[in-house]
């Protein structure tokens, strides 16, 4: 198993080249956006479209949090079914997300077309997986109300469903059209290329240690000592916030999702999905496969990685890739990786208005890349002269999980046990 620097196979064979830049003295802008990954960086192309000056500032490199370790998945909606986005949101907001989150792989996808993203873009869907018949009953209901809304879902029973995916485990599937895969880091680092082709700014190795608000101006400090200053904040690190602003990182509990690549397989992977649409499925404790333009298949589950080459994830790939397609035999592993994600009490993003001028959108429970674009595009829209009731979702006060440490524990030793219950 390879143990380069990249933080994930996606880093490694993503084609769009990474973008570095340093941070030389103090700078003037009217936007500042902390955090260089989707939501940070579609703010920045978005704002940049409306000739709207803004920077950037990015701690490590390009797409180093949850953009890069991504399962790259450009699903339409949550998690959640749409009739329980739009109960917990009431008809007016919850029917609008829906619709909006439904159009958004499409948006993703013009982007890609309008700015030539390389990402290994494809275009064929995604597949929710029924791994029980209770799971393939949630899939049911969820396609009933994705037809009365018009969506263009297909309800797999389970032998259309394994000629789809090239295995006979799961109980059938949701086909939804609308979606489709990338390679997150390739779609991150093309945001950055799109955002400055347009005339945004961009520093990357800055890290953000202060924020303050004199007067109506912002002024954020950086660690080496330069001082940016800015009429309005934009905080796009979601999962990977830190403390500098008190008790954001509190506002959801932190879980892990870890990822295995196979080394390239040639034929031997061609009839395992086909059509290289990316699936996860029903379970508790989710569990996403898919094959990449190279042939690899990447397979993943919510933890952390366990144990190096003979350690206990590896082992657990090999095992469930075997059951799921036994005719490719024994597999070697190539690269391992895993990125956090944010969880909420109730499975919904946030925007939330920390102070005037300084806003964040937050929560995306696993689902960035679409969440990511759009709502950089709303906060662009909004400081562009828009109004909080044309967002997305609701304004809504920052509030803190206080079990999320706690939890966040719990979860870690389940996702373990977890492992170690299908590598059996």
């Amino acid at each position: 198993m390879e143990q380069a620097n990249t933080i994930s196979l996606w880093d490694k064979s993503a084609t769009e080249a990474t973008i570095s830049s340093p941070l030389h003295g103090d700078i003037d802008t009217d936007v500042a956006i902390v955090g260089g990954g989707f939501t940070g960086l579609s703010t920045a192309l978005h704002l940049a479209q409306k000739d709207i000056s803004c920077h950037v500032f990015e701690a490590k490199k390009i797409g180093f949090g949850g953009s890069g370790r991504n399962v790259g998945l450009v699903n339409a909606g949550l998690w959640l079914p749409p009739q329980d986005i739009r109960k917990q949101l009431g008809d007016q907001y919850g029917s609008e997300f829906v619709r909006i989150l439904g159009d958004a792989p499409s948006y993703v996808m013009s982007l890609v077309d309008q700015y030539q993203i390389e990402c290994e873009s494809t275009r064929t869907g995604t597949i929710h997986a029924a791994h029980s018949p209770a799971g393939f009953k949630d899939l049911a209901r969820r396609a009933e109300e994705w037809h009365r809304l018009g969506a263009p879902v297909d309800l797999l029973d389970r032998d259309r469903a394994a000629e789809k995916i090239g295995s006979t485990a799961f109980y059938g599937g949701l086909h939804d059209t609308r979606a489709g895969t990338i390679n997150p880091m390739g779609y991150v680092r093309g945001l950055a290329r799109a955002a400055l082709s347009e005339g945004a700014k961009l520093s990357t190795e800055v890290k953000i240690t202060k924020l303050n608000k004199v007067g109506d101006k912002w002024t954020l400090s950086t660690e080496n000592g330069q001082t940016i200053t800015a009429n309005s904040v934009i905080l796009g690190t979601n999962a990977y916030s830190d403390d500098l602003w008190p008790n954001l990182n509190k506002t959801f509990t932190q879980i892990h999702y870890f990822q295995l690549a196979t080394t390239p397989l040639g034929d031997a992977a061609k009839a395992i999905l086909p059509e290289r649409q990316g699936l996860w499925d029903t379970g508790k404790i989710m569990f996403s496969v898919r094959r990449d333009a190279f042939g690899r298949i990447v397979i993943g589950s919510m933890g952390r990685i366990v144990g190096g080459q003979k350690g206990l994830s590896v082992f657990w790939a090999k095992r469930n890739i075997k059951r799921l397609f036994p005719q490719l035999g024994t597999v070697d592993i190539e690269k391992a990786w895993y990125g956090q994600i944010a969880m909420t009490p109730d499975h919904l993003p946030r925007i939330y208005r920390l102070v005037e001028g300084l806003y964040t959108p937050i929560g995306y429970n696993g689902r960035g890349i679409t969440p990511g674009t759009i709502f950089g595009k709303a906060m662009a829209e909004l400081l562009a002269g828009g109004k909080e009731d044309e967002l997305p979702l609701p304004i809504t006060d920052l509030a803190t999980v206080g079990s999320a440490p706690v939890m966040s524990r719990l979860y870690e030793a389940a996702f373990i046990a977890h492992q170690v219950y299908k590598s059996l």
